[in-house]
């Protein structure tokens, strides 16, 4: 056996998809909207850290685009696994990207950010037009990390398991 060929477990059954059963079964149990984000982007993560300030309820989840988690929602959702530039919502199987994913997420945050959700009546080319706007120079502005920060301990629950074994 190479180095480069993980040693059998025995967890495979016969046609090799027990571990795409188990991955399902722990997507399945995912309770809550869930939010992805780009996990190195300084601006996605101070965003979290909003959501997670206005959402007292704990109403949301959260997990990198590039956590493994973040990458089998993607799959799941025929969504691409290699571009990060929308923060996505998934939420009671259906999915929003972009404005339409941020108008969602500030309608149900505390405070005043619900009456933001209005916006969702304008076009949404203008509206995603605007977030593209932001994202391609997101990183520019606000800079980015080599990885995913840790979250602080009080609200590191939220946040979706990076590995799915």
């Amino acid at each position: 056996m190479s180095a480069d060929t993980p040693a059998d477990d025995g967890s495979d059954d016969l046609d090799g998809g027990s571990d795409e059963r188990a991955v399902a079964a722990r997507l399945d149990d995912i309770d809550g909207p869930v939010l992805l984000f780009d996990g190195v982007c300084n601006l996605c993560n101070a965003a979290v850290r909003f959501v997670v300030r206005f959402d007292a309820a704990g109403t949301f989840r959260f997990a990198p685009l590039q956590s493994e988690v973040g990458q089998a929602l993607l799959e799941r959702h025929d969504l691409s696994t290699e571009t990060f530039d929308s923060v996505v919502l998934i939420e009671d199987g259906a999915v929003a990207t972009k404005s339409t994913a941020a108008l969602r997420v500030a309608r149900q945050l505390d405070g005043p950010w619900p009456l933001l959700y209005p916006a969702i009546a304008l076009p949404t080319r203008v509206r995603d037009g605007v977030y593209d706007l932001v994202a391609e120079y997101r990183y520019r502005v606000f800079g980015k990390k080599d990885q995913c920060p840790v979250p602080e301990p009080e609200i590191r629950d939220r946040f979706l398991q990076r590995r799915l074994d």
